[in-house]
């Protein structure tokens, strides 16, 4: 789903209206409404990428646990390189694997050798740059002892998955968003009118 849809200009004030009927103190209830909503949106296109953002999200929540129960100088730099490799893996593998192959087959053809390797169908996620770079930024804060982790999985998922920032960004540290997910909500006419009107200025 695209913002410049008619599907998003119904879909958004559906989720706005239903995210404030929520009572603001079960805030649990609200980060798993914004995860559901989220997922909706990023899986309008093509459901099977779906998983992929809950992979980046099960992996750094869980390192991060991981570091905020470990002192040991060498395992705490194996579980931030674990985040990383598998972050970059997944990354790399979706932009640039039938790059690389197609590349290697171009070299050789240089030679008068004809290599066959047929490219993989893959689809490039929409969005995996940021996903991706804001999970692996929350691992690293946490390992710099800059974060302490959450032990809340529905905060931090729905900060990883939050759809106004899911697709086109900005790429947010942790330290900046993820408070915002575990801290109570109060509804403010002023900021909501401010918003709507950036929407249709935007």
């Amino acid at each position: 789903m695209l913002f410049d849809t008619f599907e998003f200009s119904i879909f958004l004030p559906i989720v706005f209206i239903l995210y404030w009927i929520i009572p603001n103190k079960n805030i649990s209830l609200q980060n798993c409404f914004l995860i559901v909503t989220s997922y909706i949106f990023y899986g309008w296109w093509n459901w099977q990428l779906v998983p992929l953002i809950a992979i980046s999200t099960l992996i750094d929540y869980a390192v991060g646990l991981l570091l905020l129960s470990n002192s040991n100088a060498i395992e705490r730099r194996i579980l931030v390189s674990i985040s990383v490799f598998s972050n970059l893996g997944l990354l790399a593998f979706f932009k640039y694997h039938n790059f690389f192959i197609d590349s290697f087959v171009d070299s050789f053809s240089l030679f008068g050798s004809n290599l066959e390797m047929n490219s993989l169908e893959i689809i490039l996620p929409v969005g995996i740059s940021f996903y991706t770079f804001q999970t692996m930024s929350y691992t690293l804060d946490v390992f710099k002892k800059k974060l302490n982790p959450t032990k809340n999985l529905s905060s931090f998922a729905a900060f990883v998955c939050f759809f106004p920032q899911l697709v086109a960004g900005p790429i947010e540290r942790a330290t900046h968003f993820l408070p915002q997910f575990q801290n109570k909500r109060i509804f403010n006419y002023d900021s909501a009118a401010d918003g709507l009107r950036q929407i249709l200025w935007g």
